[in-house]
C-alpha cells in the first residue's frame, strides 16, 4: 500500500512537472489556470475598489501604455511558440495607485498595479518598463502558482475549494492574503530568489522585445540601491536578492537577453 502511495505520489507530480519558457527552469505547479485566474481578478477587482486609483493622468497613461507595449510581446511569443489557450487566458490590466509606497505587482492572468512611491525609482519610460517587465514576468512564470503548489500542495481539497470560491469565502481571503499578501500595505507576494531572478532576466527579455532600453534595467537597482542607503530599504525587499547582486546580475545577463530578444522577434515575424 505504502508502495502504491509513493508511486502515485511521483506520478502526480511527474505530472504537474514543465519548464518555464526560455529559461527552461523545471517547475512544479499543481494549480491550474480554471482554478486561480477568476479568483486573481476578483482579487484584484476588490483591491482596486479599496484603494485609491492616481490622478496622474500623464504617468497613468504612461503605465498603461507600456504595459500594453510589453504585454502585447508576451502575447506574441506565447502564440508563437504553441500557448495559445494560456495566452487567450489573461484578462492584462495596468493600474497606477495613489499611495508613496516603493512597490508594484503582478497577479496571475496579467492583473498589474504600480504605486506612484515606485515611479522616482523608475525615473523615466524605459525604467518604468523594467519594472513592468519584471512584474509581467512573474505572471508569465506562473511563480504565484508555484507558491500556492509550496504552501498547500499537501492540502489538495481545501486548496481547490479555497480557489473555487473567487475570492468570496473566509478560506478564500486566508488563501490570498496569505500568499499574495494583496490586503497588505506592501501587497506583494514574497516571491523566492529564484522567483525574482527569474524575472528579472525575464523582464529584461520582455523590455527589449518591447522596444526599450534594457540597460535601464540595471539602473533602476542603481537607484534603488541609493535610496536604500540613505534610509530603512522598503519592506518588499526583505526576501529579495540584495541590490548589489541584482544590479552584478543584470548587466551579466544583457547579452544573453538581447539574444533571446533577437531570436524570439525572429520567430515572431517568421509566422
Amino acid at each position: 500500500m505504502k508502495r502504491l502511495v509513493t508511486l502515485s505520489l511521483v506520478a502526480f507530480l511527474f505530472a504537474a512537472c514543465s519548464t518555464v519558457p526560455i529559461t527552461n527552469r523545471n517547475r512544479i505547479n499543481i494549480v491550474s489556470d480554471e482554478e486561480i485566474l477568476p479568483a486573481s481578478f476578483a482579487q484584484y477587482e476588490g483591491f482596486l475598489k479599496e484603494n485609491t486609483i492616481s490622478s496622474n493622468v500623464e504617468k497613468t497613461a504612461e503605465i498603461k501604455a507600456v504595459g500594453r507595449r510589453i504585454s502585447r510581446s508576451v502575447d506574441q511569443f506565447m502564440r508563437t511558440n504553441g500557448m495559445t489557450k494560456e495566452a487567450d487566458s489573461y484578462r492584462w490590466e495596468f493600474n497606477l495607485i495613489a499611495d508613496d509606497v516603493v512597490n508594484a505587482w503582478c497577479m496571475p492572468g496579467g492583473k498589474v498595479v504600480f504605486y506612484e512611491g515606485i515611479l522616482p525609482i523608475c525615473a523615466n519610460t524605459d525604467g518604468i518598463a523594467a519594472v513592468m517587465g519584471h512584474e509581467v514576468a512573474h505572471a508569465f512564470a506562473k511563480h504565484g502558482q508555484e507558491r500556492m503548489t509550496s504552501a498547500y500542495g499537501q492540502q489538495l481539497g481545501g486548496l481547490a475549494v479555497a480557489i473555487g470560491t473567487s475570492g468570496e469565502s473566509e478560506e478564500s481571503q486566508i488563501l490570498w492574503n496569505t500568499v499574495y499578501g494583496v490586503g497588505s500595505q506592501v501587497g506583494m507576494l514574497a516571491y523566492s530568489r529564484t522567483h525574482e531572478n527569474e524575472a528579472d532576466k525575464l523582464g529584461m527579455v520582455f523590455m527589449i522585445m518591447a522596444g526599450y532600453n534594457p540597460e535601464e534595467a540595471v539602473q533602476v537597482w542603481v537607484r534603488m540601491s541609493e535610496r536604500s542607503n540613505a534610509s530603512a530599504p522598503p519592506e518588499f525587499l526583505s526576501t529579495h536578492p540584495s541590490n548589489e547582486t541584482r544590479i552584478a546580475n543584470l548587466r551579466a545577463y544583457l547579452p544573453e537577453a538581447k539574444a533571446h530578444a533577437e531570436r524570439i522577434k525572429k520567430e515572431v515575424s517568421a509566422q
